[in-house]
């Protein structure tokens, strides 16, 4: 594209757009680094002031604006991926989509993962105090500022309720998570029969649509073959799964009708997550979970289980590597056998020693869900570069930890974390990389964002390269095992 020109700031050149004798582009302001999309030409549906040389509309980057454009460049809006091998990218701070881009980029040529840029959870949004509409608008100014014009999703994560359903469906999101986990009794894991026998007389059966004699006929009648893999039922492991997972299937499709209604038909990507849950999901529970999914006709696109060993935020898998591969064989035997749905891979950022397995194994059919590592990036810009600023938020989050950790599974120790006065300034980005620290600084950080996330936006708007930079060299770590 050629060279343009913005008397009140720089121009992103990979942002400019010629479309029906209109110039679309984004600009940074040499006044204070804000961005600003730019319009030469007829910009009636748009509100903004004009540039000095009265050439061009420089518009803020509010929904009304982001409404408008994405009228204009239908590449903006985000769209159902299904099983197409995925990756999501949390962002926290709404300025990480370039670095995510520039990692898809130099790492995924010519292979057909696709990327959700936009995700985020109700637990999430809540703590960051944006809304769903906000979180899908900075996803999309980050791809048109970068000139991104494949598919790309936005992922509403975690829903458990129906209540929290509208937001995300009128900001347009095409991938909802729908997270039963509240519905899934963990104690059914060492019930005695007897109990499990008493507990599903009490399920939810007018919900389920079957009764008990049809359901053990269905599933103890005789082994499953599989992708190498032989499933055998008995009343014991059909009790465990039907009481463990039964209310969760149900309070499933109770959310997925709630959402076709409020689609009004429009084509969307669903998933169902139960591995925020206190025990792993074995296979045969994997196996009742999409099969009752799949036969009363869920649109399921991916399932993401609990698996064994942990899974915790921002490190690697802990966890006997040998039992999980044979799990995990296991799992995607199952997988490919209803050949419907890809395996999800949440908290799934760094786990690096494992990628390779789970690639190997679902053969493709895979998401992996990353969130808040890309904040940790963000701190490591402040670490290095405004270590006053990281000081102040290395000391919130040692004091708000026992708090805010209280939504999390982790192992991560208070104890093994030193205190910003023992640091020197050159140690302080040294503690990005260790374990306890990571994971003290991951789950703080609502209470560091609410105290010091304006100081960090502009940290990064200034040091903008370096942390796009920084994204592309740790994401291309976690993709590349996928891209190959």
């Amino acid at each position: 594209m050629s060279q343009l020109n913005c008397p009140e700031g720089y121009v992103y050149p990979s942002s400019i757009v010629r479309q029906g004798g209109v110039t679309y582009f984004l600009c940074k302001l040499h006044a204070n680094g804000e961005r600003r999309l730019g319009i030469i030409g007829d910009a009636s549906d748009f509100s903004g002031e004009l540039s000095r040389d009265d050439r061009i509309l420089l518009c803020p980057l509010s929904a009304q604006n982001a409404a408008a454009l994405r009228l204009q460049l239908p590449w903006l809006r985000p769209a159902p991926l299904g099983r197409q091998p995925s990756f999501g990218f949390g962002d926290r701070l709404g300025c990480a989509t370039p670095g995510h881009i520039q990692a898809m980029r130099s790492t995924c040529v010519g292979q057909p993962m696709v990327p959700i840029y936009a995700q985020q959870s109700v637990r999430e949004n809540t703590r960051t105090g944006r809304t769903p509409q906000q979180v899908i608008d900075f996803a999309m100014w980050g791809v048109f500022q970068e000139g991104w014009r494949a598919p790309w999703g936005a992922d509403a994560d975690h829903v458990k309720e129906v209540g929290v359903l509208a937001p995300f469906v009128d900001a347009g999101y095409t991938f909802y998570t729908i997270d039963p986990s509240d519905h899934v009794d963990n104690e059914a894991q060492t019930d005695s029969v007897e109990i499990l026998r008493v507990k599903a007389e009490s399920l939810p059966w007018a919900e389920l649509g079957v009764a008990y004699d049809d359901l053990h006929r269905d599933y103890c009648q005789g082994p499953f073959e599989l992708d190498g893999l032989t499933l055998v039922f008995d009343e014991e492991i059909l009790l465990r799964a039907l009481v463990k997972y039964g209310p969760a299937v149900v309070h499933t499709l109770t959310i997925i009708q709630a959402l076709d209604e409020q689609m009004g038909g429009r084509p969307y990507d669903l998933e169902m997550s139960v591995d925020e849950t206190d025990t792993p999901t074995s296979i045969h529970e994997h196996f009742f979970i999409a099969n009752e999914l799949l036969r009363r006709g869920a649109p399921l696109v991916s399932l993401a289980p609990r698996f064994v060993g942990k899974f915790q935020k921002g490190v690697d898998y802990m966890g006997n590597l040998a039992e999980f591969e044979t799990e995990l064989a296991r799992h995607t035997a199952i997988l490919h056998h209803f050949d419907a749905y890809k395996l999800s891979i949440h908290t799934g950022s760094d786990k690096f020693s494992i990628y390779p397995a789970i690639n190997r194994y679902a053969r493709g059919y895979v998401h992996v869900k990353t969130a808040g590592t890309s904040y940790l990036e963000a701190l490591r810009v402040a670490a290095k570069d405004e270590p006053v600023l990281f000081r102040r938020m290395l000391t919130l989050a040692l004091a708000r930890f026992e708090h805010d950790r209280a939504t999390y599974y982790i192992d991560g120790r208070l104890d093994r974390v030193p205190a910003a006065e023992q640091l020197t300034d050159a140690e302080l980005p040294g503690l990005l990389d260790q374990f306890d620290a990571r994971q003290v600084l991951h789950v703080t950080f609502g209470s560091i964002l609410d105290e010091y996330g304006d100081a960090l936006q502009q940290l990064l708007t200034v040091h903008e390269d370096e942390y796009r930079t920084g994204l592309e060299r740790h994401f291309a770590r976690h993709l590349a095992p996928f891209c190959r």
